[in-house]
């Protein structure tokens, strides 16, 4: 392929969804005011609830086998892998850099969490078309090109939903908590203040010795004897091993929360119908009597992308009003996402390679290749949106680092290519 041809192909997805979010963008202006804050918030919910799960499901039940899963072994370890180094490399930025409170999560998930779906979906099967594409015949290419993009996307959305779920809801709570506790009423440190509002002052107290009786009468003349040490200590053994149970019942149901999640259920029950022939022929097919679901499911995943770049764009308009991002944080996530990460991902190919772990077609491989140089996941904007902290910064963020990949993804796709052929 040459070098025009191939940045086209890699470049038409980027330029979709820069041009879906310029829409976005012009719909929430004032002049339109279509997208509003509170327009986005229940688009956003209808995105998360039926949308995300449908284009998971729909895509995975008619693509994928139980063969398929079984001989992709490699690729759920090697998502793992972009999602672990990311995830390391963002916590160091993190360190390094500094960001505001609010910023830290989104800024680990930005470094750890790709689009391991959409953008496959329309890059693998474009390559596979181009004329003197090194992956075999059109027509077989494309197949197989859209049931590894497939099960890429389910697979990414099972880490999403899971981790970079919990990693962004984790740090909106402690964002909150450090929002409540700065806002509280602070002790009267006043040295003019009198000796009431010294109450409130903690530092200016002194410690004072309290002798507490054996024993003391009461007006009936009984002996109270009170609480012994041995009691004290069982009592509070009892309380740390109440709470440990407590803990233990809120991370379990912490996490089956997060499994029950729509797009977390829509990937499960995706690979079971794809998995099990039976169930696949209800649904898939001309002939399948129930084919209805299928069709229904179909059209809703189709509204997906649209309504989540669109919902970017909305929040774009106030992030360049509001947000004030450092330059700093931009570039990071772009070396890590477009330089540091594709490194890795060629090193675990040649180590997998040289290990024998994976099948002979080259398509496969650039797929596991691919998945290390994509931009961040456009569902870390529906999870700024649903807990509300750091949208408008994730809509600059990723706009900057969707239009860094127009280069970076045709940059690297050539690389891997040569290194595959």
């Amino acid at each position: 392929m040459a070098f025009w041809s191939l940045f086209e192909v890699a470049s038409m997805p980027i330029l979709e969804v820069l041009l879906l979010t310029g829409i976005g963008a012009v719909m929430a202006t004032e002049y339109f005011n279509i997208l509003s804050s509170d327009t986005r918030k229940s688009l956003n919910k209808i995105v998360f609830v039926a949308f995300t799960p449908s284009l998971i499901f729909a895509s995975l039940a008619k693509t994928v086998t139980l063969e398929d899963i079984i001989s992709w072994w490699f690729m759920p370890i090697n998502i793992g892998i972009t999602f672990l180094c990311g995830g390391m490399l963002g916590w160091i930025a993190t360190k390094l850099i500094r960001p505001k409170p609010h910023m830290e999560g989104l800024l680990i998930a930005m470094c750890s969490t790709g689009n391991l779906g959409n953008i496959l979906l329309i890059i693998v099967p474009a390559i596979c078309t181009q004329g003197g594409s090194p992956f075999g015949e059109h027509s077989v290419c494309k197949s197989k090109g859209l049931s590894y993009a497939s099960f890429s996307m389910a697979l990414g959305s099972l880490y999403i939903w899971t981790y970079t779920f919990q990693l962004l809801k984790s740090s909106s709570l402690r964002y909150t908590k450090m929002k409540e506790t700065n806002d509280s009423p602070q002790p009267n440190k006043d040295t003019n203040a009198d000796e009431k509002t010294q109450l409130l002052d903690g530092e200016t107290q002194e410690y004072i010795d309290v002798v507490v009786p054996l024993s003391y009468s009461t007006s009936d003349g009984t002996q109270i004897q009170p609480p012994s040490l041995h009691q004290g200590l069982m009592s509070k053994d009892e309380k740390e091993d109440g709470c440990l149970s407590s803990k233990l019942t809120d991370i379990l149901h912490s996490v089956l929360k997060e499994l029950l999640a729509p797009p977390t259920l829509g990937s499960v029950v995706g690979l079971i119908f794809g998995a099990t022939p039976w169930l696949k022929n209800l649904v898939i097919g001309d002939d399948a009597p129930l084919r209805v679901i299928q069709d229904s499911v179909t059209l809703l995943g189709d509204g997906t992308l649209p309504c989540i770049t669109l919902i970017l764009g909305g929040n774009l308009i106030q992030g360049l009003r509001k947000a004030s991002i450092r330059p700093l944080i931009i570039i990071t996530i772009i070396c890590v996402r477009y330089v540091i990460l594709p490194m890795i991902g060629i090193m675990v190919f040649k180590a997998a390679t040289n290990l024998g772990l994976l099948p002979s077609d080259p398509l496969f491989s650039f797929v596991l290749l691919i998945q290390y140089t994509v931009p961040p996941a456009m569902n870390i904007s529906t999870m700024t949106q649903l807990f509300n902290v750091g949208q408008e910064e994730c809509s600059v963020l990723t706009m900057w680092s969707y239009l860094a990949a127009a280069l970076a993804l045709t940059g690297w796709s050539t690389v891997f290519m040569w290194i595959l052929t």
